[in-house]
């Protein structure tokens, strides 16, 4: 009897081990390139995971990109927080690997911490339609995730899709949050 609860025991332990292997998503991958020179502009926030440095953004997040002559990326964010009041945030951002990488690192730390690695945060380019108009960036531990598009909003089957597309890349849709635009 006692052979046989420990057979069990030990059966009931790798189904739970193979189903909990199971729900752990694939490296979560990003688009095959990126033509960064296209890629600069505005970009409107439409939904984003909350996180603890966008706390005080309540509306009207956008992120403007521009191309500087070191090859690196002017990050400019900017949101309105609940008083109204227009909150801007600069930094920087570079690629990673070659020049078409949809990988890259931001900070908006000063430049005299650039040298520290711990300052840069990964920006993957996970999901970009061919017309540059919407785009999901993400990191490899899919702790954050924003949508953003080139105009404040999108249309419903567009954003539904691309969180469709999304969700097929293990990131949990529930954890998105609209970002409200207008006064």
């Amino acid at each position: 009897m006692h052979l046989k609860t420990v057979f069990i025991n030990a059966l009931l332990a790798f189904y739970a081990c193979s189903a909990m292997a199971s729900d752990i998503p694939e490296p979560l991958a990003s688009i095959p390139t990126l033509d960064v020179p296209r890629y600069m502009g505005t970009w409107y926030e439409i939904a984003r995971y909350p996180n603890w440095f966008q706390r005080r953004c309540l509306k009207n997040t956008r992120a403007d990109y521009s191309a500087q002559a070191d090859g690196r990326v002017r990050v400019v964010n900017l949101c309105t927080n609940k008083e109204g009041e227009v909150i801007e945030a600069i930094g920087e951002a570079r690629q990673r690997g070659g020049a078409t990488s949809p990988k890259l690192e931001v900070r908006f730390a000063p430049a005299w911490l650039s040298f520290m690695p711990f300052v840069w945060g990964n920006y993957w380019v996970i999901d970009l339609d061919p017309s540059y108009q919407l785009v999901a960036v993400s990191e490899p531990k899919r702790e954050y995730l924003w949508i953003l598009s080139r105009t404040p909003e999108v249309t419903a089957k567009a954003y539904d899709e691309l969180v469709a597309r999304l969700e097929k890349k293990g990131l949990d849709s529930r954890k998105l949050e609209r970002t409200p635009q207008g006064k």
